[in-house]
């Protein structure tokens, strides 16, 4: 029985456990549900943003400085752990030829090109005050951004005489440093004076011939007389040194202004040295030209015409607003045009010898001439050996010609105008239409403030003329100067020309405008005197234009560009609106080398005495990295300056040797067969 009670209450107490376990999930569900509708009903709180830390301009120069340091200890780190054999720089060429046995024979004369040389003031307006002695031209040109204005005013010439303008006096800077460094890194001849300086040069056997490079030649001499300072100094080195002759190097515009010297150090007074026949071959050895432009140099033409070039064509066409910014009025090309212009020196390289040298519509000596490196075509089996002995030998290669670039044509108005068939040129007025001209120019002086271009005194359907003509030769590209710069063309054109002469006995040519054109006068009668022509080669150079008109509202403004749409063409030459052709980026090869390898090649007419002559091209290489800056064997018109070899072939000479014994010429272009495209009478 009491067994029976056990088992009973046990039961009982299991059913009262699993009764219990059954209520126990709903209310928990419950709860559950009243805790959820709680937390739902409750707004949730959201964490707080950091705001973002505002920078100052503190902020920003500390983090600047902080990695300027740090990548600074990082390449001395570097720099430290490196061998020094990989930042050693190659033996300069001086030294190497000084262990040779070169030493300084022959004194020598340096003559600087264009803008290379350095101007300083001597006198000025007040708003220059400060700046006496200082250079305006060739350093730090900080003086541009603090007064740019008064700057551009200090470096314009007289509008009508040449000269400097009332008030102020600008002049050249004189000695070595004169064009050592065009600004602070960028070296013109401090490479090749450095080299000099190893075997031997100084300044009692080197001499720099500074000069103002703005004015016309004879006025350099009517001014501050260059030239009679460097025949004295010339005659000076020759007696100094044990009447060792001198070897003169001229570079870029320098090598026309030592050609128009030659003839004027031998010319009877007034307008002449007075020397006498015999002074040259007296006292000069050789002639080293670097970079000449003895035929004239195309992108001047586009520099006078619009103030334009390859460079500034390309800034004007990736951002208009920093050129032509109407907004901010800064008209940075019309005050480029309005100091140009003044200076007489750019009008002797317009391109000289016409449609002779330089082509006509339909033909230039640079037909066969390939751009593009991939369309290049040796055809040395087509060659023949009588072919070669034509040439002068040394021609390797001729390339195929896609006929489609016109050189001839110097500027043309329209893609199609620079490669179709066009009618002859029409004749074209030489003077504007003085009375609807006059009238627009009075109303735009009143408006426009002082810039100053001659085509403010051109009417809009001068202009149009002007494109309607389609295109222009080397011919009729001084007609088109004349009739939109009449002024300047012709105050320029009393100290330079640019044709080719017919008799050179006849007596015009004794006049000093003939004397830098080398088409246009002899060689002195010095047989043994040497002409070296020394260029790059390789890099696409400057050599006709495609243009179109800009009108514009704005007062003053240039009314023709660079066409920077015409492009791609099939041969590779035309880009961004220029015809490019072989050269060193300033000079085509035809205007460097022609006169060496034909023009004055033996005896000719303009070579009576048969001065041997010598090509020495250096083929452009770019500077494999960074550590070897502009290049030890760059063919750029300035860089040349530091190339290995042309440093090697100026000291040789220097020291004693003749261009045969160096090898005589030495040629990768096309110059010779172009020289034989041109039918010049020798």
């Amino acid at each position: 029985m009491a067994s029976m009670i056990r088992f009973r209450k046990l039961w009982y107490v299991a059913l009262v456990k699993l009764s219990s376990q059954s209520l126990e999930p709903q209310k928990i569900e419950k709860k559950d549900e009243a805790l959820i509708s709680k937390v739902e009903e409750k707004p949730q709180r959201k964490r707080p943003r950091r705001q973002p830390k505002e920078w100052r301009c503190l902020d920003c120069c500390c983090w600047a400085i902080g990695y300027i340091c740090t990548i600074w200890w990082l390449l001395v780190l570097l720099y430290s752990c490196l061998p020094s054999s990989v930042f050693q720089a190659p033996e300069p060429p001086g030294a190497r030829l000084k262990r040779e046995g070169l030493t300084a024979v022959h004194p020598v004369i340096l003559v600087p090109g264009i803008v290379t040389g350095g101007l300083e003031l001597w006198e000025g307006k007040p708003c220059s005050e400060g700046l006496f002695r200082k250079r305006l031209w060739g350093g730090s040109f900080t003086e541009i951004i603090k007064r740019p204005l008064c700057w551009l005013e200090h470096l314009s010439l007289h509008n009508e005489t040449g000269l400097d303008p009332e008030g102020i006096r600008v002049r050249a800077v004189p000695g070595l440093v004169a064009a050592d460094y065009f600004a602070p890194g960028y070296f013109v001849w401090a490479i090749l004076i450095e080299n000099l300086a190893k075997i031997g040069y100084e300044g009692k056997n080197m001499y720099m011939a500074a000069y103002d490079w703005r004015l016309s030649f004879q006025n350099t001499e009517t001014r501050d007389q260059s030239l009679s300072r460097l025949k004295s100094k010339i005659e000076l080195l020759y007696q100094t040194n044990g009447y060792k002759k001198v070897v003169v190097v001229p570079h870029s515009m320098g090598v026309i202004y030592f050609l128009h010297f030659m003839k004027w150090v031998e010319a009877p007074p007034p307008i002449g040295g007075g020397g006498g026949p015999g002074w040259c071959a007296k006292h000069i050895k050789s002639v080293m030209n670097i970079g000449p432009a003895f035929l004239g140099v195309p992108k001047v033409v586009s520099n006078l015409f619009s103030a334009e070039g390859k460079d500034v064509a390309y800034v004007r066409a990736m951002d208009p607003g920093v050129l032509d910014s109407q907004i901010l009025g800064l008209q940075t090309l019309e005050h480029i045009m309005r100091v140009s212009r003044t200076w007489d020196s750019l009008i002797s390289l317009i391109p000289k010898g016409g449609e002779t040298i330089w082509g006509n519509m339909d033909w230039a000596p640079e037909q066969g001439y390939q751009c593009d490196s991939r369309n290049r075509v040796r055809l040395k089996t087509s060659v023949t050996e009588n072919d070669t002995k034509k040439l002068g030998g040394g021609l390797e290669e001729f390339h195929i010609l896609d006929d489609s670039a016109k050189y001839g044509r110097m500027i043309s108005f329209g893609k199609d105008a620079s490669r179709t068939v066009l009618a002859p040129l029409s004749a074209h007025r030489t003077k504007v239409n003085e009375a609807g001209d006059k009238n627009s120019s009075s109303t735009s002086r009143r408006a426009c403030g002082e810039i100053w271009t001659e085509y403010d005194e051109m009417s809009w359907d001068s202009i149009r003329e002007i494109a309607d003509n389609k295109a222009y030769t080397a011919n009729t590209i001084l007609d088109l100067l004349r009739f939109v710069a009449p002024k300047m063309m012709q105050r320029a054109e009393s100290h330079f020309s640019h044709g080719v002469a017919d008799d050179l006995d006849d007596p015009r040519y004794s006049h000093y405008k003939y004397w830098s054109n080398p088409l246009e006068t002899k060689l002195p009668d010095a047989p043994e005197m040497e002409i070296h022509c020394l260029y790059g080669v390789g890099l696409p150079t400057e050599r006709s234009y495609v243009y179109k008109t800009s009108p514009s509202n704005r007062c003053k403004s240039i009314p023709f560009r660079i066409d920077m749409s015409a492009d791609k063409s099939p041969d590779g030459c035309l880009k961004s609106g220029i015809y490019l052709a072989d050269g060193d980026e300033s000079v085509p090869v035809i205007s460097a080398g022609f006169m060496c390898a034909k023009g004055w090649r033996g005896k000719t007419r303009f070579n009576p005495s048969g001065s041997p002559t010598f090509v020495r091209e250096y083929r452009h290489k770019p500077p494999g990295s960074l550590l070897e800056g502009r290049g030890a064997e760059s063919g750029s018109h300035v860089d040349i300056m530091g190339n290995v070899a042309l440093i090697e072939d100026v000291l040789r000479v220097a020291a004693g040797a003749t261009g045969a014994e160096m090898g005589g010429d030495r040629i990768y272009s096309d110059i010779l067969a172009m020289s034989e495209r041109i039918n010049l009478k020798l």
